[in-house]
């Protein structure tokens, strides 16, 4: 009976240690491609309101009386006339003053409805999140070249230079509609102070995909891996597994432009190449005085890194076909 029932239960644990087998060894796979993962980033900005200094004019007044009040302010003596306690020049100063008063007051009460700080700076209240991600076939390195020569000479340092850095990359992307393959957008109004951490986000979620960033440039910090570099898993048996000259048509560049911006930034939901050729064309044209903060983030970035249908499967399942 014992005999029976093992040599029943042979086969069937046979069956499960060889299908373990083939499980670990494809999970294992699996994970070494997704560990080879190198990354470009270029970048900048902050979602912290300028510093401003504010100094009063200094202002001196003389009453008739011959009375001294410095620092902008006014005496006592100049409500006399005012109240019938004097006349002339002292009771139309004191008018004048009151209707400056008046008229302060009323600004103060417009900007605080409108929003403002308490120097009365106007403040903006909504801040706008995009993010915007395009996969292309690895036919198109040109654009990899583009970014790459982009990271290393852009001024990430300077609202100007941020915002021609956000130009030429979508317009880089512009350039290229017949490698488009997938795409996704997401965008989100909300206030000032909740905006950076809805940015990084996005940023920590997209960062998180590499291994090592290889080349980045980061308010005008670039840092840049060896030429000759190549990342673990990249190699077998000390030869690279693929090359510049034998890529399959089946792998892909993936880039992803994130944005921060005052007032609204409402990206269309991308279904084809003309709803992402309008994305690219919005979040290309927003401002330097718009522009608060931005991050352009692309991958494969080092020489024979390569990006495959699965792991695009695996690492982008919200993109959609263009």
């Amino acid at each position: 009976m014992y005999k029976q029932l093992l040599s029943t239960i042979k086969p069937l644990l046979k069956s499960v240690f060889a299908i373990g087998l083939v499980l670990t060894l494809a999970l294992s796979n699996a994970d070494g491609a997704l560990a080879a993962r190198s990354g470009g980033r270029i970048g900048g900005g902050s979602f912290r309101t300028p510093t401003r200094t504010y100094t009063s004019p200094s202002r001196t007044y003389t009453s008739p009386g011959g009375g001294y009040y410095p620092g902008g302010g006014f005496g006592f003596p100049f409500l006399l006339p005012f109240f019938g306690f004097g006349g002339g020049f002292g009771g139309l100063f004191t008018i004048l003053i009151f209707i400056s008063i008046a008229n302060f007051l009323v600004q103060s009460f417009r900007r605080a409805g409108a929003g403002s700080d308490e120097l009365g700076y106007s403040a903006p209240t909504t801040v706008s999140v995009a993010r915007l991600q395009v996969g292309l076939l690895a036919e198109a390195r040109s654009l990899q070249a583009e970014l790459d020569s982009l990271a290393q000479r852009a001024d990430t340092g300077t609202a100007s230079g941020r915002a021609q850095v956000l130009q030429e990359s979508t317009l880089a992307l512009l350039r290229h509609p017949e490698y488009w393959v997938y795409a996704g957008a997401a965008s989100e109004q909300t206030r000032l102070e909740a905006a950076e951490a809805k940015f990084n986000q996005f940023s920590l979620a997209e960062r998180s995909k590499f291994t090592e960033e290889t080349l980045t440039n980061f308010n005008n910090q670039l840092h840049q891996a060896g030429s000759n570099k190549i990342l673990p898993g990249l190699q077998e048996n000390g030869e690279l597994v693929a090359t510049e000259s034998d890529r399959a048509p089946g792998e892909y560049i993936v880039v992803t432009i994130i944005a921060g911006t005052q007032g609204k930034l409402q990206l269309p939901a991308v279904k084809n190449s003309d709803d992402l050729r309008q994305a690219l064309r919005q979040i290309g044209g927003v401002s330097s005085e718009q522009l608060l903060a931005f991050e352009v983030l692309w991958t494969p970035q080092a020489s024979g890194d390569t990006l495959s249908s699965d792991d695009m499967l695996a690492g982008y399942p919200d993109l959609k076909l263009v």
